[in-house]
């Protein structure tokens, strides 16, 4: 399967062609815009001359940032001082390059700098703007700053997460980030699909806090249309029983026996058929119920076993689990070698980068990871000069004036 090549010779995908203006900075904005490269689309990293902020922020690996290696592959970086009375009129040659841009900047920010999409669709009558937010471009908190966190208390994500009776948790990852990324790649990629029809482009709004309050899922419908109180619940499942983290004897595994068909078979594996056969649990909401007896009984007999025995005997059964990975445990999943999920791509000074893989897989146009994640405008010469047309005299100037 191609979805592991890193060259440049990699078969075309599906989005060659099209040419992607990423003025982004931090996460979710950048993540869209690497997903469209992933893709084929050409991507030009805009940024100011010291480089985004996301650049300063460690932890750092050989100088640069890791944010660097984990949203920029797959782009050309080149610099602009947008305050410079020159900039504007740069800004304007890449909208009209561009079909697609991304910005993630506060709403309003873009209107301020004379470049609102309004403006870009003057320069760009088919030109698609994603623009990536917070709140989103209307409501009355759409002036707000957000970053992931706060997506997460606000969405009501963070209060179903943590231990029942315990503090509202923050997840472990950037989960609203990647999500609104994510999101913004689908709507650009259906606004692609929407212009090869009709000619037009769009304004396409990603909201961070819309994605996050669409991904509730179950729980989001279990409070509004069934009325359910649904406290925190751990690591159990919301819905079904028993689903739970256990320690066995080298370490944590989880097992999910929730429905009725799992059940019994957790029961038998167990020599707990009496389990399975006792009215209390013979339904799920009997389980949820009672799901510390049924959990005391897994535990005592998970306790003296090891996590490959019970994995076994599972796996012969036909009961999901897993054990509770480390990450770097999980980077040495032979499952995920095999998919091909560690991407490596060699950078011309720092070696080799290892990196998450697009997880997307196709047949006929996969994405691929053609190009390291460059350094702060080492396209500069590329963008200026093959893309907008300008003489290497004026690059020099423009760089000598601190404009680039």
């Amino acid at each position: 399967m191609e979805h592991e090549e890193s060259s440049a010779s990699a078969t075309p995908g599906p989005l060659e062609g099209v040419k992607v203006l990423d003025l982004s900075r931090f996460i979710a904005g950048p993540l869209c815009a690497q997903i469209l490269g992933d893709f084929g689309a050409e991507v030009v990293k805009v940024e100011r001359p010291r480089g985004e902020d996301s650049r300063h922020h460690g932890p750092y690996w050989q100088g640069e940032s890791i944010y660097m290696f984990l949203y920029h592959r797959n782009k050309q970086a080149a610099t602009l001082d947008t305050r410079h009375p020159e900039a504007k009129a740069i800004l304007e040659d890449l909208v009209r390059w561009a079909d697609i841009v991304v910005e993630n900047f506060r709403p309003g920010t873009l209107e301020k700098m004379g470049l609102g999409y309004e403006r870009m669709k003057e320069l760009n009558e088919s030109v698609i703007l994603v623009s990536v937010s917070g709140f989103g471009q209307t409501g009355p908190d759409s002036r707000r700053a957000l970053f992931d966190a706060i997506s997460q208390a606000s969405s009501g994500l963070m209060s179903m997460t943590g231990e029942a009776g315990g503090k509202p948790t923050l997840s472990g990852t950037y989960i609203a980030d990647y999500t609104t990324g994510y999101q913004g790649a689908i709507g650009a990629m259906a606004a692609l699909a929407h212009r090869e029809r009709t000619g037009e482009g769009q304004l396409v709004d990603i909201a961070s806090y819309d994605t996050m309050f669409s991904a509730l899922g179950t729980r989001l419908i279990a409070e509004l249309m069934l009325g359910l109180d649904m406290p925190r619940s751990g690591s159990r499942d919301l819905l079904t029983a028993p689903v739970n983290v256990y320690e066995a004897a080298d370490g944590p595994i989880y097992i999910q026996a929730g429905t009725a068909s799992l059940f019994p078979k957790l029961c038998s594996v167990m020599g707990r058929e009496d389990l399975s056969t006792d009215p209390r649990y013979a339904t799920v909401e009997g389980r949820m119920a009672d799901q510390a007896t049924l959990e005391a009984a897994i535990q005592e007999w998970a306790g003296p076993l090891s996590r490959e025995e019970i994995a076994r005997l599972l796996d012969e059964a036909g009961v999901p689990y897993a054990n509770v990975a480390s990450v770097r445990e999980a980077a040495a999943s032979p499952q995920l070698a095999a998919r091909g999920m560690i991407a490596e791509v060699e950078h011309p000074s720092l070696g080799t980068i290892r990196m998450p893989n697009n997880p997307i897989h196709m047949e006929k146009s996969p994405p691929t990871v053609r190009k390291a994640p460059p350094r702060v405008g080492e396209d500069n010469d590329h963008v200026y000069g093959t893309i907008l047309g300008r003489s290497a005299d004026d690059i020099r100037r423009l760089r000598a004036q601190g404009v680039i």
